[in-house]
């Protein structure tokens, strides 16, 4: 990975660290799956990401500063936490989810959350943006008694996984 852009150009910046499929998919898993080590990473890939392009991008995004890792001692889970930085995507992954509902076909159990998104809006990717900076950087919340986005999140999957199931 290149430490410089190959242009002054802001979205050329962004796109030379976000603008492969995968690294957006870990970040996605990341963010929205609390997905926090390699095994949990590749076994629960929607996508079915290989765990060589896994272990490249989580290089990757460790080195662009969207990610840090935790080492650990030989035979134990290594953890990623997300930066600040890693963060701060939740607006376009946000952006993302809602233009995928508006211009390609989605799955029910998986738009769910891209819906909430969505509709929530600013305030709720505010909300999420603080929870994971309480549990990626140990920042306590501002409001500890507002609800919670991943809650709501999580609900919201759960209820679509149950609808979509077959009794």
């Amino acid at each position: 990975m290149r430490n410089e852009p190959r242009s002054g150009c802001a979205i050329n910046a962004a796109i030379e660290v976000l603008g492969d499929r995968w690294s957006c998919i870990v970040l996605r898993d990341i963010i929205f799956g609390g997905r926090r080590h390699f095994r949990e990473l590749l076994a629960n890939s929607e996508e079915g990401i290989a765990s060589n392009i896994l272990s490249n991008r989580l290089k990757s995004l460790v080195a662009a500063g969207l990610l840090t890792q935790e080492p650990a001692p030989r035979g134990q889970r290594s953890t990623y936490s997300l930066t600040d930085a890693g963060i701060e995507t939740v607006p376009i992954m946000a952006a993302l989810g809602s233009w995928g509902l508006r211009h390609r076909e989605t799955s029910y159990r998986l738009r769910v959350r891209a819906e909430l998104l969505e509709q929530g809006g600013p305030p709720v990717w505010a909300r999420l943006m603080d929870e994971l900076r309480e549990t990626h950087l140990g920042i306590p919340l501002p409001d500890p008694d507002a609800p919670r986005a991943t809650e709501q999140l999580a609900a919201a999957y759960r209820e679509a996984v149950a609808e979509s199931t077959p009794t």
